[in-house]
């Protein structure tokens, strides 16, 4: 498979800009991080396949948005009250054992 260019990926974006390339390549690793499906196959790590995504014209900022994963593709957040203690884990208890 060919390289993939920064040029390829500016001139799909349409903006001129390195930094804005950054920020939506970055955004769309997150969405990757979250579940959220690869639109290309490639057995390169997320960043390269996040690149390919931009080159290809499956992403650009206008459709950054749409990528987010499903409530049941994301994982489980577990809600907690607050730290769990034992005893023994406060440090004014362990001066006194």
């Amino acid at each position: 498979m060919a390289r993939i260019t920064v040029e390829d990926c500016l001139s799909q974006i349409g903006n001129e800009n390195r930094f804005s390339l950054i920020h939506l390549a970055v955004e769309r690793v997150k969405q990757h991080r979250k579940n959220a499906p690869f639109l290309v196959k490639c057995k390169n790590k997320e960043i390269v396949a996040t690149l390919r995504e931009i080159a290809a014209g499956l992403v650009s900022f206008s459709t950054i948005k749409n990528f987010t994963p499903t409530k049941e593709d994301s994982p489980a957040q577990e809600e907690t009250s607050g730290p769990t203690t034992q005893k023994g884990d406060d440090p004014k208890e362990q001066a006194f054992l």
